[in-house]
């Protein structure tokens, strides 16, 4: 009776181990998954950012007299951007938008005639919305819509997205003519200097964390 007893003891305490050992595994495992969601999401965390001020935008052209160029440093935009291991590896939902008559030559000949062109009296702002970031050897490339002067363009060229601290920095060139616009080239003088079809935006922009 004695040992019947003391083997029934044994048996319950080795099932009871057994029990609990099943259950340490399990709270492990589950630990273990979650650790590495939490880590992959820090890693490949995606947040939003805003344009910064001071933005660089320049478009360049020709003319049958000289070569050209006008500047702007306004605009705004914002930017969802997933960053890896301190590197930019995607953005989505990126837009930028630049005043028309933002862009100054120096000129203001130049500019009125540049205004008029772009038709800015109706058509106040020139925009970018990003559709896709892809990878392209060390950079990427933008696919989107451009709208400039009421007309909207798709629109491929390579960037470059560096991340200092906590601000990316973007940079790129798109090259189009105007004529894709529906803009007619500029002329002066009574029509003998005219501006050339073939112009490229260049930009460097830094987004920062949206607070």
């Amino acid at each position: 009776m004695f040992w019947g007893i003391w083997t029934l003891y044994l048996w319950i305490i080795i099932k009871s181990q057994k029990a609990m050992n099943k259950f340490s595994l399990q709270i492990i495992k589950t630990t273990l998954i979650a650790v590495f969601f939490l880590f992959n999401y820090a890693t490949f965390a995606q947040s939003d950012f805003t344009l910064a001020s001071g933005a660089d935008l320049k478009v360049t052209g020709t003319s049958t007299l000289h070569d050209w160029d006008m500047k702007s440093s306004t605009a705004t935009g914002k930017a969802q951007i997933t960053l890896e291991s301190g590197k930019v590896v995607n953005a989505k939902n990126v837009t930028i938008t630049m005043p028309a008559e933002s862009i100054k030559s120096g000129k203001s000949g130049m500019d009125k005639n540049a205004y008029a062109a772009l038709k800015t009296k109706d058509h106040k702002d020139v925009k970018f919305s990003l559709k896709e970031l892809v990878v392209k050897g060390a950079g990427f490339e933008a696919i989107g819509d451009f709208t400039i002067a009421g007309v909207t363009k798709s629109a491929k060229f390579p960037v470059t997205a560096n991340l200092t601290g906590e601000k990316v920095t973007f940079k790129g060139q798109h090259d189009f003519k105007l004529t894709d616009y529906n803009i007619d080239p500029p002329t002066a003088l009574m029509g003998t200097v005219k501006t050339g079809n073939e112009v490229s935006i260049h930009f460097n922009v830094t987004f920062q964390p949206t607070k």
